[in-house]
């Protein structure tokens, strides 16, 4: 009984147990039941069996609601893959559809601006076979009047190329600030556009120049249809001194008396009596600063300037071309301009026509001033220089590598003193006109070179100084086009503006980065990326004291590697190195040392791995770069600081040359001693020159040097070697030689300027 209350009450007492084995399939269990509960376990078990058997049948009919739900999850998915399929399929119908859209508009664009030039070519075909129209007005309204509405249009993305650079260039002359009397004529300004037509050319040139300051500006032009279009452009864009008059150019006259400018664009090539409109427009041209612009189609005469000439055929074919369509080209019409005119600016080149693939069409741009002008001088025709087969097709040096202000104490250049020198960089050239010579005659054989000067000398004297700092002292400029072609384009010579003008994309990514040179610096500039240099170059050239400079320069791996080799071991690695980096072709065309100056340094037994050590080296622990070695920053970081740049682009420097110092420079693109025999000088700057010639051509600079310096003139020139041989070819003809330093002289620490790239460095005095 006390097990059974115990057994029911679960209380205190004996308990014994029976083992009881529930026996069920994967998941048996041994139950312990009390003794007394055995009726209850029993029961229990019966319910267990009961529970399992539900739950197999149970998972039966989930399984089977599974394979069901399955299904439907299945058909759910295969539905919303085919609504997905469906959203593809529209956005690829709608995607065609905009296609389709597009293609139907370009197709109507295309026949709108094709449809004027089809008809238009259909009338002068016609017109072509009615010999007898003696009227040039009825001759020019049939051809244009079909077209006349959309005549701008038809010419918006380029046809008649010469306009831009004319407008231009006449705009630059106008307002030219270094000309006093032309600054006080604004808001004067009369200008006569003889042939205007629709007066496009008013609209293009207020991009140039403000049309306020035009007090009168005229619009002539024989066409009816053109000279409505005209009127309504002016009504529309509220033009007050814009007037349209429809009237012969032989027979106009403004009636303020004089124009300040007068433009034929495109009209000179279909005037019938063009030498009547140029005597015409020449007697009211202001003759002391009246300027005419000329663009238009051509072809060269059969001996004509070296930018103008042409071969046969072109000239054959396209003049045949053109007089089927009225319009003369011959070259007789520009001629009689340079008779009348002194010409001061001339673009001569090829551009693409509408809708005619792979052929361009010869035009040119043309602006002259009276010879009653007292500050423009004839100018002879621009000879037409090529580049020597073994010189890159771009410039070497984009700097300088010669160091000014070791050359100053030594050159000793005064007032009176002319100076010829080699152009490089033109770093040079423009710190000595700045530094008082009376004027600096700048040569270089490579006419990239010349262009790189032309364009820093145009730039100084017509850019503001940050812009000037931004092209030359960072190397880009973000509006380089507008700048170019607005300021810069109307001054440049036509060899210098056919350079830059495909090469503006080097002041988009670094001007320092290209031209020969360039390419060794932007090897240097990925040998920092790839070995994880940048910021320690970075700590290198920001270093603000000579002893914190040192300090990063030794931590360098390749700088310890190389003041600690045996010397051995060093032979072996110059060896590789030479082979791989150092060998004459890459020594050419990357930094600008010829194979004659490569054998002067190996004379000396040294080896070009060694020397490039060295000069690096010294420069490296001798001159601070942060603050005075220019030469070396901008190699390291493709640009210069304003603490450490070239004296040109100091913004005082800037303020001298701009004031009239710049005006002192002559450049030219000839053989050296071409140069040295236009005139006579007192001061010569050889650089390193003379390393470059070989022993008939060193007689000849010599006597050249006998002959056209002053006694007591001074010549100094720097060499790769230690002892030059032809400093006695120099002393046999009159000059007093005095090496000035040599690399390896104790004082200099192996340092003898910041460039340091020269072994020695030499003076040559005439003898009185």
């Amino acid at each position: 009984a006390g097990g059974g209350g115990g057994g029911r009450g679960g209380g205190g007492g004996m308990v014994s147990t029976v083992t009881h084995d529930a026996g069920a399939k994967g998941g048996n269990k041994r139950e312990n039941v009390p003794a007394g509960g055995f009726k209850h376990a029993e029961l229990q078990h019966a319910n267990n069996l009961k529970v399992r058997e539900h739950r197999r049948t149970g998972g039966a009919r989930h399984q089977k609601l599974h394979q069901k739900l399955h299904q439907k999850l299945h058909h759910h998915y295969k539905g919303l893959e085919k609504k997905k399929l469906g959203v593809d399929i529209k956005r690829f119908r709608r995607a065609v559809s905009r296609k389709s859209t597009q293609i139907v508009r370009s197709s109507r664009r295309l026949k709108d601006n094709l449809t004027p030039w089809v008809k238009t070519i259909w009338v002068k075909l016609r017109l072509n076979r009615e010999r007898d129209l003696k009227e040039e007005k009825d001759y020019l309204e049939r051809v244009y009047a079909p077209q006349a509405q959309v005549y701008d249009r038809m010419r918006e993305k380029g046809f008649l190329w010469g306009r831009k650079p004319m407008l231009a260039a006449c705009a630059e002359r106008l307002t030219d600030k270094c000309d006093s009397r032309r600054q006080s004529e604004l808001k004067k300004l009369v200008w006569v556009d003889l042939g205007g037509g629709t007066a496009e050319k008013v609209s293009m040139m207020a991009k140039y120049i403000p049309l306020e300051n035009f007090k009168a500006i005229y619009v002539v032009d024989l066409c009816s249809s053109l000279c409505e279009v005209a009127r309504q452009k002016v009504k529309d864009k509220g033009w007050k001194n814009v007037h349209v008059i429809e009237m012969d150019a032989i027979d106009f006259e403004p009636k303020e008396g004089l124009a300040h400018l007068i433009t034929f664009s495109y009209s000179l090539s279909m005037m019938r009596d063009p030498y009547s409109a140029i005597d015409k427009a020449f007697s009211y041209l202001n003759p002391d600063i009246g300027v005419v612009g000329s663009a238009d189609f051509y072809v060269s005469a059969k001996f004509d300037h070296p930018y103008r000439q042409m071969h046969y055929l072109k000239r054959l074919v396209w003049r045949s071309i053109f007089d089927l369509d009225h319009v003369d080209l011959g070259p007789e019409r520009r001629q009689y301009l340079d008779h009348r005119l002194i010409r001061c600016y001339e673009h001569n080149s090829y551009g693409a026509i509408p809708y005619v693939p792979f052929l361009k069409a010869p035009y040119y741009a043309w602006v002259g001033v009276p010879p009653s002008d007292a500050n423009v001088k004839k100018a002879e025709a621009e000879a037409k220089r090529s580049r020597p087969s073994s010189f890159p097709p771009t410039f070497i040096y984009s700097v300088n590598w010669e160091d000014p202000i070791v050359d100053k104490p030594v050159l000793q250049v005064g007032p009176d003193d002319v100076v010829l020198t080699l152009t490089s960089g033109g770093c040079n050239t423009l710190h000595l006109a700045a530094h008082g010579a009376k004027r600096v005659v700048s040569v270089d054989l490579n006419p990239a070179q010349s262009a790189l000067l032309e364009l820093k000398v145009q730039a100084i004297k017509r850019l503001q100084y940050e812009d000037v700092w931004k092209l030359f002292g960072e190397g880009k400029h973000e509006n380089i086009e507008e700048v170019f072609e607005n300021k810069l384009a109307p001054w440049l010579s036509q060899g210098a503006m056919n350079f830059w003008s495909k090469k503006l994309h080097y002041f988009k990514d670094g001007l320092y980065y290209h031209g020969a040179m360039g390419k060794v610096l932007l090897m240097i500039y990925w040998f920092q990326v790839m070995f994880g240099m940048r910021k320690k170059v970075g700590r290198l050239v920001s270093a603000q004291t000579i002893e914190e400079q040192r300090s990063v320069w030794t931590s360098f791996w390749l700088v310890k590697l190389f003041l600690s080799m045996s010397t051995h071991i060093f032979g072996i690695f110059e060896y590789i190195m030479t082979i791989l980096l150092f060998n004459k072709a890459v020594c050419w065309l990357g930094l600008g040392v010829p194979a004659r100056q490569y054998d002067l340094i190996g004379s000396d037994k040294r080896g070009m791995c060694e020397y490039a050590g060295t000069t690096l080296n010294g420069a490296a622990q001798n001159t601070l770069i942060s603050k005075d070695n220019y030469f070396y920053r901008v190699c390291l970081t493709g640009s210069f600081t304003k603490e450490s740049c070239p004296e040109y682009l100091t913004e005082k420097c800037f303020k001298k040359l701009k004031a009239g110092a710049v005006d002192r420079i002559s450049i030219y693109t000839e053989k050296f001693c071409t140069a040295l025999y236009l005139r006579k000088y007192t001061r010569v700057v050889l650089m390193d020159h003379v390393d470059w010639l070989d022993d008939t051509l060193v007689r000849e600079l010599a006597q050249g040097l006998k002959d056209q310096v002053l006694p007591g003139g001074r010549i100094i020139w720097r060499s790769a070697s230690l002892n030059p041989p032809y400093c006695e070819v120099f002393a046999a003809h009159g000059f007093k030689i005095t090496c000035v330093h040599r690399v390896t002289d104790e004082e200099h620490h192996g340092c003898i300027d910041r460039v340091n790239m020269y072994a020695s460095f030499w003076v040559g005095v005439k003898n009185k």
